[in-house]
């Protein structure tokens, strides 16, 4: 039963402008090493309180259109109680519950389910904070 549940901590620089990571490959690659053809699930958990994570398509102009809609729907001014930090930074307190911080995918024979266009991507609107950890999990 030691081996039904699998983690690891992921460290990402996102750098100090908003952003979407692509974490699909590091996806795939903690499940090649530990899920060996099982089924099961990814969750898949960003332990900060300004930082989301989403399915989504990327590279098509969805990861852009992501950020124009956050930052739409949560401007970056001076609306925010939550005050410390640049400019609008309360919105990014405000991010996880628009953008959760995890997500939870099946496994099918150790490789993630993912329909054609969907990727695991981090959602990080918060220009304070440069470094991200992403803890995957696996449960068989």
């Amino acid at each position: 039963m030691a081996d039904a549940f699998s983690t690891r901590t992921l460290d990402i620089t996102t750098g100090s402008r908003e952003t979407v990571h692509d974490l699909t490959a590091a996806c795939a690659d903690f499940l090649d090493a530990v899920a060996r053809g099982r089924d099961g699930l990814l969750n898949v958990f960003v332990p900060h309180a300004t930082a989301g994570i989403a399915v989504i398509e990327t590279g098509a102009g969805s990861d852009d259109d992501l950020l124009a809609a956050l930052h739409d729907l949560l401007p970056a001014d001076d609306r925010w109680r939550h005050r410390h930090g640049s400019p609008g930074h309360g919105r990014d307190h405000v991010l996880p519950a628009i953008v959760p911080p995890h997500a939870t995918l099946p496994v099918i024979g150790g490789r993630l389910e993912l329909g054609t266009w969907q990727s695991v991507v981090l959602v990080d609107t918060n220009r304070d904070n440069p470094r991200r950890q992403v803890r995957f999990s696996f449960l068989a």
